[in-house]
């Protein structure tokens, strides 16, 4: 539901896309991997892991939003790629609190204004996933 605690860059209804790096940066993950990073930070958040936008077709991606310049403090693994100021333009689609937001969905409810995934937290569990992986 969109009421005052919800940041200004979420859209009151349908989806909007926003650039990487001023309201947040991202860190995007594919697939089944994305799914199971969200599903571990959700254990470890206590069930917030902060906002984690998710896409419900195609490549079924997983976009961790961070705050704006934390997403440079470390080096991610392969298979999660970064999002943010860089010398071109990058858009993160951003869907609505509720109502028809498909293909995209929040991974674990609409943010509040402040809230967003821990970057070091999220880095350490693309680690251990990473090291986890068969070769």
């Amino acid at each position: 539901m969109t009421n005052e605690l919800t940041p200004n860059w979420v859209p009151k209804s349908g989806l909007q896309l926003r650039l990487a790096g001023v309201h947040f940066d991202a860190i995007r993950v594919c697939g089944v991997r994305g799914e199971a990073v969200l599903h571990h930070l959700t254990g470890l958040t206590d069930g917030r892991p902060g906002p984690v936008v998710r896409e419900m077709s195609g490549c079924r991606w997983t976009y961790f939003l961070l705050a704006p310049g934390e997403s440079a403090e470390h080096d991610w693994p392969p298979g999660a790629r970064r999002f943010a100021r860089s010398g071109h333009d990058e858009y993160i689609g951003v869907p609505a609190p509720e109502g028809n937001t498909y293909p995209l969905g929040w991974g674990a409810g609409a943010p509040e204004v402040g809230e967003f995934v821990d970057a070091e937290l999220l880095h350490g569990v693309l680690l251990a996933q990473l090291c986890r992986m068969p070769e």
